[in-house]
């Protein structure tokens, strides 16, 4: 177990911005950061960070919390190995005691996964470098490929020996179970026997975005026509191809600071350019591109550009994952290589600044590239001229943005020599097309919604004593130490007219003590329980210490609380993601008007409780039993007790006394 004294250092130097940054494009808001939400699919950013209460709310789904919790959430990590990322991250050395048999046996299988893919990575590696084999097979083969010891070294490579069972007996050997090593497919099991799945392959450990090894990818190097040229891991709890790009874990800082992300196809291609110098670079893995994949991009960048190799049956293949980059509403450039040359050979055979140059000169706009390609195809054909205008109008109607199609179209009119109207003609019969087809799926689920909407009960009404118990968890957290000048309003007798009036009574209070007071006054009790344990430990911890810190307190909540303490605190920063700021609409901030905010609060608390109680105490006047005289006049106390409350709360609103 990781000892205390290394969990509190943690998360004393973690920054939950720089923490976060590593997974998503932030940028500034204010005094906070937002962008893209890492778990769902959004155009819109919902995803806010604040940097001075070191946490984060994720509005599109509802998740938040610290920087360990966005770790759990988004890396699926256990909290002791969210601690060690961060300790790793910082350079923080981790105390930490001896497991029991016991404790590592309750270790959940999805860990064991990612144990057991470790020790692999670290055997591949230690294969590749130590032993006569894995220096005249594996690393020779590198060597040629061009890859420094270095390079070799960052992206972890290594090799697994041509022999049947050498990596999984070795794995047995150390306690790994057989369980595991099938599941995450490095080890092949048939009729009680097992052999190892990359046998005598040169290795690349595919990573997550935080770095864990997921799977591999092996290539072969003898000429067995039989056999993969590649072979990936198999789909697995913790692979699934479709949701991982090869090299993100080493490419995003770049990607994100050069706000581009250059798109190849295989492993060397990565690596290649990384070594040469240009590191925004991923792969898919020589699968089809996903949308998922796509998006993991968008989180850092909203600029792809896609490297062709000069393959021509290659590029129209590919040309379908550029209309899913579109449809994402992302940006896509294209680049392709001279003939007979790919990303690798050509990052190989010259330096950086050529590359760079020849990327800035031979870099065009898709709808440039995808006119050219299929021209070229059409010749002097005009049926094929014809589909292939149309083909392009097609990966221009994917664009969400209605700007960026009219820019397409009329580009696309110019490069094909064709008029303007007719191409937004085919366009609206696209869109049309796309639209009935919609309609018709939107119907089919309505009279399915129908159903099931004929069934339900009304909607609930807004909890309001959910909401003002909320509210006032919120103020304690933010301003519970602050030191504000309450007005309370006594109820007095005008001298001349004799009337009831009501009189300010100024007062200097710390928050917190009060609207502790002001509830025991009346004693008014929480009914959430959620609420109501955050009430009594903020109270006990404002009481106790008068440096409190709404970050030290987080952390030291169980992550059922910390959740909700993280909700409660960011419900007002939602409104900044629309930047009403940049619209000069300019909300009024809380902490100007603090003392007015705690008052109106506790008023409008006690305003609800009591409609409560008359809505209790006309309940009781249906009963036979019920005396009715002495229940109307409690009711006309409360009313008017209502009254007074309503008064002051106008008073406290808006200035002026409801009368």
């Amino acid at each position: 177990m990781i000892s205390q004294n290394t969990i509190a250092q943690v998360f004393e130097t973690a920054r939950v911005e720089e923490v976060i940054g590593d997974f998503v494009q932030l940028k500034k808001s204010g005094s906070n950061y937002k962008g893209l939400s890492p778990f769902s699919e959004e155009r819109t950013p919902s995803f806010m960070v604040s940097p001075v209460k070191q946490i984060w709310k994720d509005f599109s789904s509802g998740k938040g919390g610290n920087a360990v919790t966005f770790l759990m959430e988004h890396e699926h990590f256990t909290y002791p190995e969210a601690i060690k990322y961060l300790a790793k991250k910082y350079n923080i050395e981790i105390e930490e005691t001896q497991r029991t048999d016991e404790e590592k046996a309750q270790a959940d299988a999805r860990e064991s996964l990612y144990l057991v893919s470790e020790y692999a990575n670290t055997y591949f590696q230690r294969i590749l470098h130590t032993t006569d084999k894995g220096r005249a097979i594996g690393l020779s083969y590198f060597k040629e490929r061009g890859f420094t010891e270095e390079t070799i070294k960052k992206f972890q490579l290594g090799y697994s020996l041509d022999e049947w069972q050498a990596f999984t007996d070795d794995a047995l050997g150390k306690a790994y179970k057989l369980e595991f090593l099938e599941k995450t497919g490095l080890t092949i099991v048939k009729e009680q026997k097992h052999f190892d799945r990359f046998k005598g392959r040169v290795m690349f450990p595919i990573h997550s975005m935080s770095g864990r090894v997921l799977g591999f990818g092996g290539r072969i190097l003898t000429s067995d026509k039989k056999a993969a040229k590649y072979l990936n891991s198999p789909e697995s709890d913790i692979y699934h191809k479709s949701k991982v790009l090869y090299g993100l874990y080493f490419a995003k800082q770049n990607i994100a600071k050069e706000d581009n992300c250059y798109l190849v196809e295989g492993y060397t291609d990565v690596i290649q350019f990384y070594q040469t110098g240009v590191k925004n670079v991923v792969s898919s893995s020589g699968t089809a591109l996903t949308p998922e994949q796509i998006r993991l991009i968008n989180r850092l960048t909203n600029n792809i550009t896609v490297l062709f190799d000069s393959d021509a049956a290659g590029i129209r293949a590919s040309l379908r994952g550029v209309d899913l980059i579109l449809e994402q509403g992302m940006n896509v450039k294209v680049c392709t290589f001279p003939d007979g040359e790919d990303p690798d050979s050509f990052a190989r055979e010259n330096t950086l600044e050529e590359l760079t140059v020849y990327l800035q000169e031979n870099t065009k706009d898709f709808i440039q590239f995808k006119a050219s390609l299929l021209v070229r195809e059409a010749q002097n054909d005009p049926i094929k001229k014809a589909e292939t205008i149309r083909e392009i109008v097609n990966s221009i109607a994917k664009i969400p943005d209605p700007i960026k199609r009219e820019i397409y179209i009329q580009e696309c009119a110019q490069i094909m020599d064709i008029s303007e109207n007719v191409l937004f003609s085919t366009l609206a019969q696209i869109n049309k097309k796309e639209y009935q087809d919609a309609n018709k799926k939107y119907k089919k689920d309505q009279r399915a919604f129908e159903v099931v909407r004929n069934e339900e009960v009304a909607r609930p009404k807004i909890d309001i004593q959910f909401e003002l118990e909320q509210k006032i968890i919120q103020i304690l957290m933010l301003y519970g130490n602050r030191e504000e000048e309450f007005e309370d309003l006594i109820l007095k007798e005008d001298e001349v007219s004799g009337d009831l009036i009501l009189e300010p009574v100024k007062q200097a209070a710390k928050v917190f003590e009060k609207i502790y007071l002001d509830l025991q006054e009346d004693e008014m009790q929480f009914t959430n329980e959620g609420f109501k344990t955050l009430y009594y430990n903020i109270i006990d911890r404002l009481h106790q210490d008068e440096q409190f810190s709404t970050k030290d307190f987080i952390n030291q909540l169980d992550q059922n609380l910390a959740s909700t303490v993280t909700s409660i605190l960011m419900e007002d920063e939602k409104y900044n993601l629309h930047d009403w700021h940049r619209n000069n609409i300019i909300p009024k901030g809380k902490e100007d008007t603090i003392a007015q905010l705690v008052s109106q609060t506790i008023l409008s608390l006690r305003c609800h409780l009591i409609d409560k109680k008359v809505a209790e105490y006309k309940e009781e006047t249906l009963k036979e039993d019920a005396n009715s005289k002495t229940i109307i006049e409690d009711v006309k106390d409360y009313l008017g007790l209502k009254m007074l409350l309503s008064r002051k709360l106008g008073k406290v609103v808006g200035g002026q006394a409801v009368k």
